[in-house]
């Protein structure tokens, strides 16, 4: 409202000392000259609301293109953030449903030749597109067979039983590793064979 007085004010005021210059002038072209700009002037005061009224509104349309594309930007990286996140969860399903199908593949004829029980396996690959060719390493978790028989205890040399034990693991971890190479149609030089009670190892040609 006091907007609105302060601008009939402002015309009123404008209107009266142009009349007092019109009043004041003489007869002459520079009274006609003084006549027009008076009438620029207040169409100018005329029309100043309507020109605050348009800077408003440019500049609240600038402020509201500027948080759409602040909004928008924020939508892109969301979006691309779960694409990144659907695609970390395919991609680990996948690899998860194949080494549940290798085991599985595998397991029975593992125990029935080598008297392990196949606990996990865990695969590595490049490129999900270019399996099984893309895969870079596939660790094989295996655990002894569990006997219920009860053994009766023997008195046997430490030292030279070890060494037996430890040439009969390495025979047995390329035998196994040469298995399940031909098994899972890989190179033996991607399989990490891991027996619990022992240590883990890489075979290589």
């Amino acid at each position: 409202m006091s907007f609105l007085t302060e601008w009939i004010t402002n015309i009123i005021v404008f209107i009266l000392l142009a009349t007092v210059i019109d009043m004041l002038l003489p007869s002459s072209n520079m009274k006609k000259y003084a006549k027009i700009v008076t009438g620029l002037i207040l169409i100018t005061i005329i029309l100043t609301p309507l020109l605050k009224l348009f800077t408003t509104d440019f500049d609240a349309a600038l402020a509201s293109m500027d948080w759409k594309q602040s909004t928008s930007q924020s939508v892109e990286n969301s979006i691309e953030s779960k694409k990144k996140e659907i695609q970390a969860s395919q991609r680990a399903y996948i690899l998860e449903q194949m080494a549940v199908q290798m085991k599985n593949d595998a397991e029975k004829e593992m125990m029935d030749r080598h008297n392990k029980v196949i606990d996990s396996v865990d695969i590595q690959a490049e490129d999900l597109d270019r399996l099984p060719e893309s895969i870079t390493s596939v660790t094989v978790h295996l655990t002894e067979e569990k006997d219920d028989s009860v053994e009766a205890v023997q008195m046997v040399e430490i030292d030279s039983q070890e060494k037996k034990v430890n040439r009969e693991a390495k025979n047995d971890n390329s035998g196994i590793a040469s298995f399940l190479a031909e098994k899972w149609s890989l190179d033996q030089d991607q399989l990490i064979i891991s027996v619990e009670g022992g240590n883990s190892s890489r075979e290589s040609r």
